[in-house]
């Protein structure tokens, strides 16, 4: 401390100057000196109190500081103590964890402090600018000091430096320099700088990347060993995270640059994957999010698919399903490549054909979906893993209607290999088993492989189930409703109200056989309506009230014949929400007055084909006796049979629904006289339940006229094809069609820009 005294002056004996007489008389001994060895003695003493009298120093000499970077440039070993003693009055010191409530309060100040000074640094840009320019100083104190500095600035204040250094001459192109600089401590700090700089900040994050930064990181990486690489390949994946994510022209960049074939060698782990340490696995996992960045499904999907394709082309799908299938890999790092797989080849025919080939080195030698398919009805994995596989399947059979023909296709009579493991048997398995998550994941599953496929909707009618010894099989269909109408687990009930919904969606031969069981709809009506009244909803049963709501749609606009099905289902449907709600002592007279006016009008409907009902269920019975091939040529070949069975199956539902309607207004009158004495309560339940009532009919109305008025525009367009001798094209290939268009024009738009 001999230097302090000496740039101050001795004290008087017995007189101890106080840290900011100490620190005022070395700001003046900067300011007045003339000779550059005071100076820099001044300055070296400033930063030496720089961190115990931290606000004194910041007050005082901030500006004095900022004059010596400007007129000492010469001098770099009083730009280097100059730099330091900025770094310490604007960083707060992280590396120690506060323990207790007192330090934690010490922290916040610190970290306030440093706010504050770092407000205050770059309220003048000009002194950013300065920094930057600093930065090209090769000595090593001043440009290391610079690149910490800039650093934590960008940390305190990162938007505010980041528009700075963007109007700043060269300002990117200076502080990508220190990628190319040979002292690795420059380099490693000028990428975490990078880091920083790159945040969120789309503009810079073009300028860095042409200004070569994907050549320069991924010679870094390779030079750091890779996967097997230290903290400083963590680094540079991070940088390109930053570089790419959410970045459409960054990416398309790194594309035509042909970085996507120098990321394969990442993901030769080999044979032995005994040994991963915690920075391997870091790494691996940041190599597969940047996979993923550039086949995410949020891409454009033209886009997309050119990435899709170079990865397959240079055997980058291939190495990730090697990992797939290796043993000794950890679980999250497993996880990970199941989620990878899964977007390079959604919606990708090559990408989805090559992976149904690969089979897992076992012997025997099994498909590679029928092993994850395992681990995703097996109670026993890790729930984030089973939930990757259901992810993967999702993907493997997205606009993939040969694998969903495949995956159907081991679940059919003719086809079942009681000799091996197929992935219909294991989601069959899954439906039905004990664990309500492999029922949920297996029924998603299945609805994947019937989504937007008719034809694999009608062949899936064939499966027939053995439930025990000595009784007929049952159709899947009809197993799956009926676990429906049991005390099932809630997870359970939502995977098969999906299940079916897309089954029967668009089907009119799946819905003939829901139809067929008379239990089924009543269930489900009666399921929709227990959860419409009851007065605290649980999430779970809001999802499960959706599906049975759009359960109910799809059954009934399945044909326009079936329009009035609809509208005497509507009010009937009314007259149960009038009939629900509790009414007051007041007004208990008219609502029952009102609901027999209604009641006698449906009656007065269904007598009118009373008369028909006897024979018409004679003949719905003879028709639905019938095999499935049957049932299928009269559904295609006789619309009129077809509309006739399901006027007669409508009149047959609706008798039921008033039979049960006008029991329940018996009962509500008999209950009606005991209600007097709380009036009041009922009349604000009332009023409540009447708000909801109204809430949840006018979302069921919306909905129903979006879907009325879709299927008019479809219908009407089908007309105006036909008029105009055009050939309609089935969804898929229309599709298909749009898709192609859309890939066109976004390629199109690219050459512009």
């Amino acid at each position: 401390m001999n230097y302090i005294w000496e740039a101050v002056g001795r004290q008087p004996p017995g007189q101890q100057p106080s840290g900011a007489e100490t620190i005022q008389k070395l700001c003046d001994r900067v300011a007045s000196s003339t000779l550059l060895e005071d100076r820099r003695d001044a300055v070296r003493a400033i930063k030496s109190l720089s961190k115990k009298y931290r606000v004194e120093v910041g007050t005082m000499a901030m500006d004095h500081l900022l004059r010596i970077l400007q007129s000492d440039r010469t001098d770099t070993e009083i730009l280097g103590y100059a730099l330091d003693t900025l770094y310490n009055i604007v960083c707060s010191d992280e590396e120690e964890e506060p323990e207790d409530s007192e330090e934690e309060n010490q922290q916040k100040q610190e970290d306030d402090l440093g706010a504050r000074f770092t407000e205050e640094f770059i309220g003048e840009p000009d002194n950013i600018t300065l920094l930057l320019t600093l930065l090209e100083e090769f000595d090593f104190h001043v440009r290391w000091r610079g690149v910490k500095l800039l650093t934590v600035l960008l940390k305190s204040q990162c938007a505010p430096v980041q528009s700075i250094v963007l109007v700043s001459p060269m300002g990117v192109s200076r502080l990508m320099d220190l990628l190319a600089d040979s002292r690795e401590v420059i380099r490693n700090d000028g990428l975490l700088l990078l880091q920083q700089l790159t945040k969120g900040n789309t503009a810079i994050q073009k300028i860095v990347a042409f200004e070569n930064a994907f050549e320069r990181l991924l010679e870094i990486i390779t030079e750091e060993g890779s996967s097997d690489g230290g903290i400083v390949v963590e680094d540079c994946l991070l940088l390109l995270l930053n570089l790419l994510k959410n970045n459409s022209s960054n990416q398309n960049f790194f594309k035509e640059g042909s970085y996507i074939q120098k990321m394969k060698p990442w993901f030769e782990v080999g044979d032995d994957n005994s040994g991963w340490s915690a920075q391997k696995v870091t790494n691996l996992h940041l190599m597969l999010q940047l996979v993923r960045v550039m086949v995410s499904p949020v891409n454009s999907p033209g886009a997309t698919a050119s990435c899709q394709k170079a990865m397959f082309q240079c055997g980058l799908l291939q190495q990730l399903c090697t990992i797939l299938m290796a043993t000794g890999v950890p679980a999250d790092i497993l996880t990970e490549t199941i989620n990878t797989v899964s977007e390079v080849i959604r919606g990708s025919e090559v990408n989805q054909d090559y992976f149904a080939s690969v089979n897992a080195p076992s012997n025997p030698p099994r498909p590679a979906i029928v092993v994850l398919l395992m681990s995703m009805v097996n109670e026993r994995q890790p729930f984030v893993l089973r939930c990757a596989v259901l992810y993967c399947f999702q993907c493997f059979l997205y606009k993939n209607h040969k694998g969903q023909g495949e995956i159907v296709a081991t679940l059919l009579p003719s086809t079942i290999d009681a000799s091996s493991m197929s992935a219909g048997q294991l989601l069959c398995g899954g439906l039905f088993s004990a664990d309500s998550l492999s029922n949920w994941c297996a029924a998603v599953a299945l609805a994947h492989a019937l989504q937007d496929n008719l034809t694999q909707k009608e062949q899936l009618l064939r499966v027939q189930l053995a439930t025990s010894l000595g009784k007929p099989p049952v159709s899947l269909l009809q197993q799956s409703t009926n676990i429906l109408s049991q005390g099932s687990h809630v997870q359970t009930k939502v995977g098969l109200l999906m299940l079916l919904c897309t089954w029967i969606s668009n089907c009119p031969i799946a819905v003939m056989h829901f139809l067929h069981n008379q239990d089924n709809v009543p269930f489900v009506s009666f399921y929709l309506h227990t959860h419409t009244y009851t007065h605290t909803l649980s999430h779970t049963h809001t999802h499960s009230l959706t599906h049975a709501q759009t359960f109910l749609i799809i059954i009934i606009f399945q044909d326009s014949q079936m329009n009035r099905t609809w509208y005497i289902w509507k009010c009937l449907f009314g007259v149960q929400q009038k009939a629900e709600a509790t009414p007051s002592a007041e007004g208990s007279t008219s609502d029952a007055t009102e609901l027999q006016k209604e009641v006698e009008l449906l009656r007065a409907q269904l007598q009118s084909q009373s008369a028909e009902i006897a024979q018409l269920q004679r003949e719905k019975h003879q028709l639905l006796r019938g095999s499935d091939t049957t049932v299928s040529a009269a559904a295609a070949g006789d619309d009129a049979v077809r509309s006739e069975l399901e006027s007669r199956l409508s009149a047959q539902t609706l008798k039921e629904q008033v039979q049960a309607l006008l029991e329940s207004k018996e009962l509500m009158e008999k209950e009606l006289s005991s209600a007097t004495s709380s009036a009041a309560i009922m009349q604000t339940e009332k009023s409540k339940l009447q708000q909801e009532l109204q809430e949840s009919k006018k979302e069921q109305d919306d909905l129903l006229m979006l879907l009325a008025d879709q299927d008019q525009k479809i219908l009407s367009l089908k007309h105006r094809l036909e008029d105009l001798g055009e050939t309609i094209e089935d969804e898929d290939d229309l599709d298909a069609r749009d898709q192609f268009d859309d890939d066109d024009d976004e390629e199109e738009e690219e050459c512009d820009e």
